[in-house]
């Protein structure tokens, strides 16, 4: 297109600057791309990314919209551009990022169109280790009422799992699939165990709810569809099973499709659960058992199927280490706001990525839906004696890790010594054996205890020491004690928001941070006050004012 035409087209698409759209000369990109921290394009990407996506366009006069083009490119391209901006952001949806280049067919001026999706679910977008924001035309370091509303947004109302196949029919179902899920339909709902033979597959699957009024449903054709069929959910529904040598080498694999009600149990058969022998004390004879209690293999799995954000077209994954672990993972954010609530408080989950295929999964007895399933896992580590899972949320994955041996033989005897311990204290425990920082209760709690040696940052399990625990107020003192600061931190910003009538945030600063531990940083100390002002405003007790003002409700 001519300047004029393209002028006319930016007028028409790009008309003015706000929070979705920037214009900007960047007529030499040698520093422009990743520079100055807040006036560099990859800040102005991550401001427009947290403010729920948009455009930015380079090339043009900021404020007239004036076509000045690109006049040095530097070594940058539009091929390797976008390489290299990924490169310096944290969080940002790669997948859905484009970049599109314009020239003028008269002028022979190039202006770039960056399109900048919004910030993966929960997360923020950071650019120079800081996450920015757009207000009106402005960008700004991203506001704690921001940060708030993506750390804790709703899941998507559109929900993939749901959505009709229009051209499927019964016909493009697996039948042994359909038996499979019959048999683990009444396990889970008994009651109708006098009717379900008379009913036919159509009114079966309806029951289960895997379709809408005989209608198939996207969760029907992953739990029960035909492999040659694949092609109605675009073949993206695959599993791939890895299995690799302790350096980390290829060494087998297999990649499984739908229906995936059958492919889980052949998955698990391929994962080679042996029997793990160990002493205890006092006894020559050894205790065996499997390295893989059968319920830490398939929920895990289960749960990457029920929650996996199936429009990025991507594999779940199930690696198998020849040194005794497995790794589960799958594309999506672990939506609980903790691990740690669902295993110690049986949170279950407030929403679900994939809310109809998590119903009928449940319906068929593949996966718990009230916190169950995790805690049960964490239970069954801890009954081995083995390290608790982990769970890694980078990179817009969640990546679950499960441990088939001791590690630290301390905090097996630990455990063996103490069978009355309980979840809280393995938890900590854990963290020790994996060497993770303790906070100074944490340390306190376990020194009391005698499970450490050690100064703090440099302790250890010490099996030697260890009598078994007759002080049953100890756990109750611990826990009191994790929440007493909160406690009182709470109570104090809502004396002081009380007097003050209203209260700007460096004041509230200034009043809690002096107080907190000398052991945290500065960074950590500001988290910490915006923790405490986020519960606060979530239980209702104050809300947050034009100006960064805080007020008592």
């Amino acid at each position: 297109m001519t300047e004029n035409e393209l002028h006319l087209f930016l007028k028409k698409n790009f008309p003015k600057e706000d929070e979705k759209c920037e214009w900007k000369e960047f007529k030499n990109l040698k520093h422009s791309v990743s520079g100055h921290l807040g006036e560099d394009i990859i800040s102005y990407i991550s401001g427009i990314s947290n403010s729920g996506g948009g455009n930015l366009i380079i090339g043009i006069e900021d404020g007239t919209l004036k076509i000045v083009g690109i006049q040095n490119f530097h070594d940058y391209s539009i091929d390797n551009i976008k390489f290299r901006i990924l490169g310096n952001l944290t969080h940002f949806d790669s997948d859905n990022f484009e970049i599109e280049e314009i020239t003028t067919s008269d002028t022979n001026k190039t202006i770039w169109i960056f399109k900048i999706p919004k910030h993966p679910f929960r997360q923020c977008v950071f650019a120079h280790k800081k996450a920015w924001q757009r207000i009106g035309e402005h960008l700004i370091e991203i506001r704690d009422e921001r940060k708030e509303a993506i750390i804790y947004e709703n899941v998507l109302i559109e929900d993939w799992s749901k959505e009709i196949i229009e051209e499927a029919t019964i016909d493009d179902l697996d039948e042994n699939a359909i038996i499979k899920a019959r048999q683990e339909f009444i396990k889970r709902n008994p009651k109708y165990n006098d009717d379900i033979d008379s009913w036919d597959n159509a009114k079966f699957l309806n029951k289960a709810k895997l379709t809408i009024k005989g209608k198939i449903t996207r969760t029907c054709f992953i739990l029960l569809g035909k492999e040659e069929e694949e092609h109605f959910l675009d073949s993206a529904v695959k599993i791939r099973w890895n299995l690799k040598t302790v350096d980390n080498q290829d060494k087998d694999f297999e990649i499984f499709s739908i229906p995936l009600i059958l492919s889980v149990d052949e998955i698990f058969l391929k994962i080679r659960n042996l029997k793990y022998r160990y002493l205890r004390e006092g006894t020559l004879f050894p205790d065996e058992v499997l390295r893989y209690d059968p319920f830490v293999i398939r929920e895990p799995l289960n749960n990457a199927i029920a929650h996996q954000d199936y429009s990025k077209k991507s594999r779940i994954n199930v690696v198998e280490f020849e040194d005794d672990h497995l790794v589960f993972s799958n594309y999506g954010t672990f939506l609980p706001n903790s691990v740690e609530d669902v295993v110690l408080k049986a949170t279950p989950e407030e929403s679900y990525r994939n809310p109809f295929l998590v119903e009928a999964m449940r319906n068929l007895g593949m996966i718990e839906t009230q916190g169950g399933g995790i805690r049960k896992i964490f239970n069954f580590q801890k009954q081995r004696f083995f390290p608790l899972p982990e769970y890694d949320f980078a990179d817009g994955k969640v990546k679950v890790t499960i441990t088939g041996k001791v590690i630290n033989e301390d905090f097996a005897k630990i455990l063996i010594k103490n069978p009355e311990i309980t979840l809280e204290d393995t938890l900590v425990l854990d963290k020790v054996q994996k060497k993770k920082s303790l906070d100074d209760v944490e340390f306190n709690y376990l020194k009391k205890k005698r499970f450490i040696e050690g100064r703090k940052g440099s302790n250890y399990l010490s099996y030697n020491v260890i009598e078994p625990t007759k002080d049953k107020d100890l756990l109750a003192e611990y826990i009191s004690n994790r929440g007493l600061d909160d406690k009182y931190f709470k109570e104090l910003i809502l004396e002081f928001l009380a007097k003050s009538g209203k209260a700007k945030r460096k004041d509230i600063d200034n009043l809690i941070i002096p107080k907190l531990s000398p052991v945290l940083n500065d960074s950590k100390k500001k988290n910490k006050v915006t923790n405490l002002l986020t519960y606060l405003r979530v239980e209702g007790k104050i809300k947050s004012l034009p100006g960064y003002l805080w007020e008592k409700i």
